[in-house]
């Protein structure tokens, strides 16, 4: 009824494209050979390192985050290596499946859909492999699944405790730009993203970081897949090289004005903006679970990610509410993936291109489709989270 305009996707990705990213894709194709487009591709690779916060290694592959899954996993570990998956929803788990098919054996960790990794588990774990067959430790920054945010730095530190030598590897993918996330500093070796959340590039960019000790791992392998290797995309004598072949020409051309508008905003205040946002999504999740069933999925605050929301209800009423959103008012809200079952469940994605009136947009029609299905809910929620910006906004 009230649909007709502009639809928002409010999923956890793909993103909210700019107009400036989509305007910088629509140009004829470019000469692959020589000229400014290597110019232009040479000067991504530092403001992809400044966006991971390392000094290390860049290398862009034409692949989803699933490829780069597998990117990172053929330069350090072969086949009847072993791996420590740390799962927090199921994409961890998927990396371990990647793994799997490689001929990896994994060791897994579950810590459940709701909290983030437990530091001691992973320090018992380690020290526990007394032969040190283990050669890297999988995690996620955030699981898209879930909502929940692992500290890097608390993993690193129990590795550093029990006196494994195991590489520390971080799938980024879901909030690369989006939470508080500096590579070096929080002791990870490897680090993967893509292009589609954070970085409000169109799918199909895959990155993967990695230091000199993930690379000297790499040197021990008795071989590496030819596509996958990172050597010779790293600071290659050949253009073609960056991606063993023709270049992903307008997404690059789209991911360098997406550089350009974070690099312009910076990144401290696209971390303080997206928590802000994130903040008032919970205060409005808050007030109307004093009334019902709905509830955040994640209960600690400090376990949560700022760029995705998921929320429980009751079975039935996930489905009922992204349905009667997306009819009635334009906005489509993610599924609960991954879920048991996933019809409770609904995920807000905020993360990018996101600003005030587009979240607030998106909780004033959850609310007003709460009310239409005779959800119980508590009132005001949408007013909560407009009081939440406003403090954050107060004129001094």
């Amino acid at each position: 009824m009230f649909a007709n305009g502009l639809p928002y996707l409010a999923i956890p990705g793909p993103s909210v494209m700019p107009d400036r990213v989509l305007r910088a894709m629509q140009r004829p194709a470019p000469n692959i050979y020589t000229g400014a487009l290597h110019e232009m591709t040479h000067s991504l690779i530092p403001d992809l390192r400044a966006v991971a916060g390392t000094s290390g290694h860049a290398a862009i592959y034409i692949a989803n985050g699933h490829g780069t899954w597998e990117a990172a996993l053929a330069n350090v570990v072969a086949e009847g290596d072993r791996v420590l998956v740390l799962a927090t929803g199921v994409f961890c788990k998927g990396w371990g499946e990647m793994a799997k098919g490689l001929g990896v054996a994994v060791d897994l960790l579950d810590f459940g859909d709701s909290a983030a990794v437990d530091p001691a588990r992973i320090e018992d774990a380690l020290r526990a492999d007394g032969a040190g067959r283990i050669r890297a430790v999988l995690m996620v920054l955030v699981d898209t699944s879930t909502g929940v945010l692992n500290d890097v730095g608390a993993v690193r530190a129990a590795m550093d405790a029990a006196g494994h030598d195991a590489l520390l590897m971080v799938d980024a993918i879901a909030s690369l730009g989006c939470d508080r996330y500096e590579m070096d500093a929080s002791g990870a070796d490897v680090t993967i993203a893509a292009s589609q959340k954070g970085l409000m590039t169109p799918p199909g960019l895959g990155f993967v970081w990695f230091n000199d000790r993930a690379d000297a791992q790499r040197g021990s392998l008795a071989r590496v897949s030819r596509y996958w290797d990172w050597r010779p995309r790293v600071d290659p004598d050949e253009y073609w090289k960056y991606f063993d072949g023709t270049a992903p020409t307008h997404h690059l051309f789209a991911l360098r004005e997406a550089l350009d508008m974070i690099d312009e905003e910076g990144l401290p205040a696209i971390w303080a903006r997206h928590d802000g946002l994130a903040r008032a999504i919970w205060a409005a999740c808050d007030v109307w679970g004093e009334g019902g069933p709905l509830r955040l999925n994640v209960p600690d605050p400090a376990a949560r990610s700022r760029a995705i929301t998921s929320i429980g209800l009751e079975p039935g009423q996930g489905d009922a509410l992204r349905g009667w959103v997306e009819r009635t008012a334009g906005v489509t809200l993610g599924i609960g993936l991954g879920r048991d079952p996933a019809s409770a469940f609904v995920r807000i994605g905020h993360m990018g291109h996101v600003n005030a009136h587009m979240v607030l947009g998106v909780l004033a029609s959850i609310e007003a489709g709460l009310a239409a299905l005779d959800i119980p809910h508590g009132p005001g929620g949408t007013a909560a989270a407009s009081a939440v910006l406003a403090d954050l906004a107060r004129p001094v």
